[in-house]
């Protein structure tokens, strides 16, 4: 079983919230994703690292089909990228620093043909994003509510490329810059077991919810 030690092995707003069942690198276990931020602007060297991380993430053949697209509080795409999101995601996310738009290109480069693990290794990259900004103590919150198909048009995304979600970057801020609705939902969540998810061979003994 993990330790805590005076060095903060698991940083203090999440060691209350999880606990590893195994001894693994603490940067797991301390990346979440808090929504409140503080609505300063972060500079280019702050928050280009995070997408180095994502650039060495494994794919099939090497085909890295991850893209990037972002907008930071200075630049005119600004408005465009938060008014992408639902109502309920812009009330938060209008404090980012950055607003990205994460792509997976859905064909193989060297054949054209389609790709069977483009979301899969796109989600790879995403990781090592969400990673590094967290080893940075960045807020990094990955979006699913936003209008796909208005941000396809409004960022003429050729149709070979598939919208996979938004993220929000920035400087973490106080959980009571947040409505209060989600000013109660800031803090670390918590995983399901290993049993939950886990199984040796056939999928008919795991566990899901709701079975008998």
């Amino acid at each position: 079983m993990p330790t805590w030690n005076s060095e903060g092995w698991i940083h203090t707003d999440v060691r209350d919230h999880r606990t590893p069942n195994y001894d693994i690198a603490p940067l797991f276990v301390n990346r979440w994703s808090p929504r409140a931020m503080t609505g300063k602007p972060l500079d280019e060297d702050e928050f280009m690292p995070l997408f180095e991380a994502a650039r060495w993430a494994p794919s099939s053949y090497n085909n890295q089909p991850w893209r990037f697209l972002y907008a930071t509080r200075e630049d005119d795409h600004w408005n465009a990228y938060l008014d992408f999101l639902s109502a309920e995601n812009k009330t938060w996310a209008k404090r980012a620093a950055v607003l990205v738009v994460i792509l997976s290109k859905t064909t193989v480069d060297y054949n054209g043909e389609p790709s069977r693990t483009h979301s899969f290794d796109t989600g790879a990259a995403w990781q090592n994003l969400a990673l590094e900004g967290a080893r940075r103590r960045l807020v990094v919150h990955g979006i699913g509510g936003f209008d796909y198909e208005r941000a396809a048009a409004t960022l003429s995304i050729p149709a070979v490329y598939t919208i996979e979600a938004m993220a929000a970057i920035g400087i973490r801020g106080p959980a009571k810059s947040l409505p209060a609705d989600l000013q109660e939902r800031e803090e670390p969540s918590d995983r399901k077991s290993l049993d939950d998810i886990v199984n040796q061979g056939a999928f008919d003994s795991v566990s899901e919810e709701g079975d008998e």
